[in-house]
């Protein structure tokens, strides 16, 4: 029997790193740096527990022998990373909008 979910496991734990982790370590920078306003360091509260949340349902879905839970946990973390994203750049894009 082969794996339908494969494919899934390999490009959903690529796409947590680079579209959940990276970013929200960049932010992180930003905010630690200087280089942004400081109320963007309060987008980084919601959004950083959103990442790990993905992360871990990216690990379950990676690692888990049923491929419908397996498939059911990588939906979800890519739901998680899209709402992190949402949260935390499109709110860093709009704060700096309003800010000038």
């Amino acid at each position: 029997m082969t794996d339908v979910v494969r494919t899934l496991r390999w490009y959903g734990g690529i796409a947590v790193v680079l579209f959940g982790v990276v970013p929200a370590v960049m932010l992180s920078m930003l905010v630690a740096r200087g280089n942004t306003p400081q109320s963007v360091g309060l987008l980084l509260v919601p959004g950083i527990p959103l990442v790990l949340a993905a992360l871990t349902l990216a690990w379950r879905g990676i690692t888990g022998a049923d491929p419908e839970v397996s498939a059911r946990c990588m939906r979800r973390s890519m739901a998680f990373v899209a709402g992190a994203d949402l949260l935390m750049l499109g709110g860093n894009a709009l704060i700096r909008m309003a800010a000038g």
